[in-house]
């Protein structure tokens, strides 16, 4: 059987972040308009598998995105999810939290967001950033960030028993092209809105923030919800990328409509 993209990009216990990696394009057919025009057909086949997905209401899918600032997470969702029904799906942001969530446990209003059957959630940003943003700043210390990486891998454990399929995308870009997509904010008006002054702050941290990356997906890549670190310096090879790993994971699922009523074979409207 020929080998499925998902395994070229998916993460183990060994995994090592670093800039080099960002760049490559294993996908590209090294014509940029060919590969777009792929997403947009991947992007239509996805719709069509979802058609079935949410008219069988048996699965659930959750796709998490986690990256650095302009790291592509909307991107994605514009392209990959593109041919997708919009009843069918559901994307949750997740900002700082508020303070009713801060007087629960930091997983209470991750698990309300979760798909029900039949639905696609797209996480933007997700329950990582309890062991990414807090550890880089020293919210949590050590000790507590490894509590935090077993309980996450039971509650994912919880999510994939209970029927939900978990997609984790790292996506991986470099310093460098950061560098570039956030001066583009700046240097465009009709982008300023992108733009947080805290996104500088955050750059600073940019080699703890690699390392807080790679112990988190050394620690929680599992075999019921891992992890694939997708090269996200090229915007179009990373949806690319994850718009195959989504198509094959659908269409293992094996998706079909539900069976026809018999009570409506003769049914002829007057």
């Amino acid at each position: 059987m020929p080998k499925k993209i998902a395994e070229q990009f998916v993460a183990d216990s060994k995994v090592e972040i670093n800039d080099s990696s960002a760049s490559s394009k294993p996908l590209s057919s090294g014509n940029k308009e060919q590969d777009k025009a792929e997403i947009g057909r991947l992007a239509a086949a996805i719709g069509e598998q979802q058609q079935m997905f949410y008219a069988g209401r048996r699965h659930k899918l959750l796709v998490i995105l986690q990256g650095m600032d302009t790291s592509g997470k909307d991107g994605t969702v514009n392209d990959v999810f593109a041919g997708v029904n919009p009843q069918g799906i559901r994307i949750a942001n997740f900002k700082a939290p508020t303070s009713i969530e801060l007087a629960h446990d930091y997983l209470w209003r991750v698990h309300q967001q979760v798909p029900a059957a039949g639905e696609i959630v797209v996480f933007n940003r997700s329950h990582y950033e309890d062991v990414l943003i807090t550890r880089v700043h020293d919210w949590i210390d050590d000790k507590e960030c490894k509590r935090r990486y077993a309980q996450i891998n039971d509650f994912e454990r919880l999510l994939s028993e209970t029927g939900t399929v978990i997609l984790k995308f790292f996506l991986h870009i470099s310093k460098d092209e950061q560098k570039v997509r956030l001066q583009s904010r700046i240097d465009d008006p009709n982008k300023h809105w992108k733009f947080e002054i805290q996104d500088i702050e955050e750059r600073k941290s940019w080699d703890t923030y690699q390392q807080a990356y790679q112990n988190a997906l050394r620690a929680t890549s599992t075999e019921h919800a891992p992890w694939y670190v997708v090269p996200a310096d090229a915007k179009t090879h990373r949806n690319l990328v994850i718009a195959n790993i989504v198509l094959e994971t659908l269409e293992a699922l094996k998706l079909k409509f539900p069976d026809p009523k018999p009570e409506l074979k003769k049914l002829k409207f007057e």
